[in-house]
């Protein structure tokens, strides 16, 4: 059965749709078969990966409606990596399913459909802690959290983890905090050495060893349509989402 992590962080501009992406290739890469499912409605990680932001035929507000199914999985021009596209249409998937029952797990009953057609299924949701986000961790086995090395690098993340606690109390038994993901981090400075340092002291274990730079090619990449290893193989960024990738399968 395919192994389900969301990608979650209220907080805007962690890289957190740059981790769904380049983590997913990074895992296609090592022959893993992924599906990336976009469950933000700034659909990032659907252009990201090379597909319109509009006028893409059925996509996760579909799922999210009981349809689509498989017919709602898109390959992508990288081998082994599929996606479940978004649209801005899934902002209106907030509103249509408040009266829905079992509204929370709406994404775990379309996933649990297909999940046996892949090693994992990555989620990426939206910077918030409203329904979407918590399909997706209904839907998860774990939560991979990425947070920047910058300034208020711990704001908002205890309210996320409240979340997540309540979620595995309440909806999600099984979820677990799969790792948490230093992102942006710049060598050259103390600061990004003492958030590093702060947050290693917070978390533990489950910090992962990897950690992403800030680089401009990771930036450049989407802008393209492409994952990092698809347009600089080389580059630091690449090899730094192969690395997590590698540290995820011997977790």
């Amino acid at each position: 059965m395919g192994r389900v992590i969301a990608l979650a962080n209220q907080k805007g501009g962690v890289g957190k749709t740059t981790t769904a992406i380049n983590l997913g290739a990074g895992l296609a890469s090592l022959d893993r078969k992924v599906l990336l499912v976009d469950v933000d409605p700034q659909s990032n990680t659907t252009s990201g990966t090379g597909l319109p932001k509009t006028g893409v035929s059925s996509t996760t507000y579909d799922l999210l409606r009981g349809e689509g199914g498989t017919q709602a999985i898109h390959p992508t021009e990288f081998p082994n990596l599929s996606i479940v596209p978004s649209t801005r249409d899934l902002v209106g998937a907030e509103i249509e399913l408040v009266e829905v029952p079992d509204r929370e797990h709406r994404l775990k009953q379309a996933l649990d459909g297909i999940r046996d057609s892949y090693d994992f299924l990555l989620v990426d949701c939206p910077p918030s802690l409203g329904l979407l986000t918590l399909n997706g961790l209904c839907a998860a086995d774990e939560v991979l959290i990425p947070i920047q090395c910058e300034y208020f690098a711990l704001e908002g993340v205890t309210d996320l983890m409240e979340t997540i606690e309540r979620v595995k109390i309440t909806l999600n038994p099984m979820l677990e905090i799969g790792g948490v993901l230093l992102t942006m981090y710049d060598e050259r400075t103390n600061l990004s050495r003492q958030v590093a340092d702060d947050i290693r002291a917070h978390f533990g274990r489950k910090v992962f060893r990897t950690v992403i730079p800030r680089s401009i090619r990771l930036a450049e990449a989407p802008s393209f349509g492409k994952p990092i290893m698809a347009y600089d193989i080389k580059s630091k960024g690449a090899e730094a989402y192969l690395a997590l990738a590698a540290e995820i399968l011997s977790r």
